[in-house]
């Protein structure tokens, strides 16, 4: 039963992430550009993260800070690090169109459109057991965390909550997330608070 449902999300998933390609290309297009013509760099920001059974993969995001060195551990957020974020990157960050590019990562295989949210191999290092849940299922674009406050709310609380997600995981959690994330993104809800913490990700 388990196995049918997750075949249907592993369709779902390549379904819309093709219609996203298809529809959307004009709107990557313009993303691109105004990435490009924001300030000097590459367009897009690749990252590894920790996947699915725990598996090191390439995230790709639109990049949304100035591209500069910086002495800062890639564990930590600060301030200067929020400054570094451009005027155009804090537009994308704020309806998640940063994210878009990882519907490459989703046709792929190492994401899935909801999902826990994949962090650094840095941050996973310390994972408790029951923590480690989180490798049981696909990375997401949309998480449980995202609805529940974003940037807004803790760490720890944001593990928390992926690890509920994988313990409670069915296909109408995933619809009721999906909903629930785009009303998230239209309201800017969390989008502006950021809450600072050793363990908390430069958020590219």
């Amino acid at each position: 039963m388990i196995e049918a449902q997750l075949a249907l999300k592993r369709l779902f998933d390549v379904i819309i992430c093709l219609l996203v390609l298809v529809l959307g290309l004009p709107v990557f297009g313009l993303i691109a550009l105004m990435v490009k013509l924001s300030s000097a760099g590459p367009v897009f920001f690749v990252q590894e993260r920790v996947g699915l059974g725990g598996k090191i993969f390439r995230l790709i995001k639109f990049r949304t800070m100035v591209d500069k060195p910086t002495t800062e551990p890639v564990t930590v957020w600060t301030e200067a690090e929020e400054a570094r974020v451009t005027k155009i990157g804090r537009f994308l960050r704020d309806y998640a169109l940063d994210e878009l590019p990882e519907v490459f990562n989703i046709l792929k295989g190492d994401m899935s459109i909801i999902g826990p949210r994949p962090y650094l191999p840095a941050q996973v290092q310390d994972y408790t057991e029951r923590e480690r849940q989180v490798f049981r299922m696909r990375p997401g674009m949309l998480s449980l965390a995202f609805v529940k406050g974003r940037r807004s709310i803790p760490m720890k609380q944001r593990i928390e909550h992926h690890v509920w997600y994988v313990e409670n995981w069915s296909l109408w959690l995933d619809v009721l997330i999906f909903w629930r994330g785009l009303l998230v993104l239209l309201k800017r809800e969390g989008a502006s608070e950021v809450v600072t913490s050793e363990y908390t990700p430069r958020p590219q």
